[in-house]
């Protein structure tokens, strides 16, 4: 269970606005709702006006995580504490006004007696062994300046009571302190009445008692336990968010590459032991300097090639415009070594054709052939 949120819902959140830039961009961030700050108590950005604003030592103390069920232990305590006080009051009001009107309520106890007696018995109770009759009778033979202690006494338990029950609730270190001893001083009269008579209203007050007293020992350090209030407190400081982030943001400060990837220190190279010999062809070769600018060199004319200005031989130009002829090749391909290349079939003659061969030359082109002459077949 998440205690911080279980306080948040029950109270509400607890956002602080700091005055110091560098938490104040940790503890806030503008959205499309508006702005959003941080809760001490759970850690939730909420969107709207914080519930504090000012520096961070001014910064609300809240309670987070296993402190806020501490704290609701704590005020189920002071909730018992209170009813305590209740009855005590109740109580001594009681006994202080029967002590001041003890003798007119002997007498009209006296004359009410005799019916409740009578309707004891029908009822089936036995009158001569009934505790309340008892505790009356008792109660009226007594010295009026005893009832007066008595409810004066019970008006200072239920005033004990109601400070221990405040101090609790409040979940103030003073209050852990006298809630404990108060509570420590009835533990031997609860055993010496158990001791008498076991009932289960004594053993559950005896209970409750110890238990508080171990819890605020143990829980709240008291007394040097655990380290005591130095222990305590470092624990609450641990807890606290505000702290944590002025802790880091400390840190930043402190060291600010230290989320930077670190850079390993170059190692000195060894001298070489080689000759500058073996060296020069594992080095490239250095640039050559340059003679020129180089936006110089694209403005200036191009040169142009001395025997074009020269030369007036055709076949002197024409060599220079004919691409170089391949060198011959060393070794035949590696297929033709091989496989012979197939020959390539020749085509088919074609039938010649008479008109063709009656073709004028190319020297009369323009001639139109006379019509060929009738053949002529001999008479049988």
């Amino acid at each position: 269970m998440d205690w911080s949120l279980l306080g948040c819902g029950a109270g509400g959140h607890v956002t602080f606005a700091p005055d110091e830039p560098g938490l104040r961009d940790r503890f806030g961030f503008g959205t499309r709702e508006g702005q959003a700050w941080r809760c001490l108590r759970c850690g939730t950005f909420v969107i709207g006006e914080p519930t504090a604003s000012g520096p961070a030592d001014s910064a609300p103390a809240v309670r987070r995580d296993t402190q806020v069920r501490s704290a609701l232990i704590l005020r189920i305590f002071a909730v018992e504490r209170f009813l305590r006080a209740l009855v005590f009051a109740a109580l001594a009001i009681a006994v202080w006004r029967f002590s001041a009107s003890q003798q007119s309520l002997e007498q009209s106890y006296a004359h009410a007696l005799p019916p409740l007696r009578a309707l004891l018995r029908d009822l089936g109770f036995s009158v001569q062994h009934s505790k309340i009759l008892g505790l009356l009778n008792r109660a009226f033979t007594t010295d009026p300046k005893i009832l007066t202690y008595i409810a004066i006494g019970c008006a200072v338990y239920a005033a004990v009571e109601v400070i221990e029950g405040v101090g609790l609730w409040l979940l103030k270190r003073w209050g852990e302190y006298f809630a404990m001893i108060a509570t420590s001083v009835g533990l031997p009269y609860e055993i010496y009445d158990l001791t008498n008579k076991v009932t289960w209203l004594r053993v559950v007050a005896f209970l409750i008692n110890l238990g508080l007293v171990v819890y605020l020992v143990v829980t709240k350090r008291l007394f040097g336990v655990r380290g005591g209030k130095a222990a305590y407190e470092a624990r609450l400081r641990s807890e606290s968010i505000l702290d944590a982030e002025i802790a880091a943001l400390a840190a930043e400060q402190a060291a600010p590459g230290r989320h930077a990837k670190p850079v390993p220190d170059e190692e000195p190279h060894p001298a070489s032991t080689e000759p500058a010999a073996v060296r020069e062809p594992f080095e490239p070769a250095p640039e050559p300097p340059a003679t020129h600018e180089p936006f110089q060199a694209a403005t200036d004319p191009p040169a142009t090639h001395g025997s074009l200005q020269t030369t007036t031989d055709p076949a002197a130009v024409r060599e220079l415009f004919e691409p170089a002829p391949e060198p011959p090749a060393a070794h035949a391909p590696f297929e033709a070594a091989t496989e012979p290349a197939p020959a390539q079939e020749a085509p088919a003659p074609e039938p010649p054709d008479p008109a063709a061969d009656e073709a004028p030359d190319a020297d009369g082109a323009g001639v139109t052939a006379p019509p060929p002459l009738p053949r002529r077949h001999p008479r049988s």
